[in-house]
């Protein structure tokens, strides 16, 4: 297992090549500011998408790396 430190390391670096540092930056000010409740959103992300949909979607995103 990964420690804290790593782990915050790693999730900036894939932020920062996805989204950019601008980007990746804003995101991270969002999520601070907002009241966002992240187990509710996950809750019903993938609520449309079967799960042949959902294992080609991270299948296609495994490829792209």
């Amino acid at each position: 297992m990964r420690t804290d430190s790593v782990l915050r390391c790693d999730a900036m670096n894939a932020l920062v090549q996805t989204l950019g540092m601008v980007d990746a930056e804003r995101f991270i000010s969002m999520v601070k500011r907002d009241t966002f409740d992240y187990t509710e959103w996950r809750r019903g992300l993938w609520n449309d998408m079967t799960i042949d949909e959902i294992y080609a979607e991270a299948a296609a995103q495994s490829e792209n790396r």
